[in-house]
């Protein structure tokens, strides 16, 4: 590392231990259920609780929230904030006794709203806040990171404003994520 980025290293943390504020909420049961970090230069809040108008896609009729081994349900809301930079990603797990044929084509049509929709076959859920390919930085569309695999994410936006349906089969039915994606600042503008 050389003496540059040390001196930034070291000026980053000074400036997050002498102006840090943490603040954790718990669930009744003692489970962190939100936690907000202010610093000078920014902040980070990471919260259980995401609400699907957050994500701005409907949910699946019939669908269940997807629950963790401990009972939790599997939801997100992240918000980092910064000079010159913010990422918000909501996220929110579903499951359906529908196959994934019929989940996939009631989302490709609640998402044409949002423009042209984009299908890929994965085998895992893949956001790309970097361009359609990972080294034209100019480029806003969304792409394929790779097409193989069982599972089908459902894309629309620009790297920067994405909504995403990613539908994987679980038994006779179907497991579902939805995601929405919004970045500002340094590698794109919103």
């Amino acid at each position: 590392m050389g003496k540059t980025s040390f001196a930034i290293c070291f000026a980053t943390a000074l400036l997050f231990s002498l102006a840090c504020s943490i603040n954790v909420k718990k669930e009744k049961n003692g489970q962190e259920k939100q936690v907000d970090i202010n610093t000078l230069v920014g902040g980070i809040h990471v919260s259980k609780n995401a609400n699907p108008e957050d994500v701005g896609i409907p949910i699946y009729p019939g669908a269940r929230l997807r629950e963790k081994d401990d009972g939790d349900n599997k939801s997100a809301n992240v918000n980092i904030d910064s000079f010159g930079f913010q990422l918000k990603v909501v996220a929110l797990e579903y499951e359906s006794n529908d196959d994934p044929a019929k989940v996939i084509a009631y989302y490709k049509d609640q998402l044409k709203k949002y423009g042209d929709v984009l299908q890929c076959h994965t085998s895992s859920l893949h956001v790309n806040t970097r361009g359609k390919k990972w080294h034209d930085n100019d480029s806003h569309e969304l792409g394929c990171e790779g097409d193989s695999g069982s599972d089908t994410e459902l894309k629309v936006g620009t790297r920067e404003n994405q909504h995403i349906v990613a539908v994987e089969p679980a038994g006779n039915g179907s497991n579902f994520s939805l995601v929405y994606v919004r970045t500002h600042g340094k590698d794109g503008e919103v």
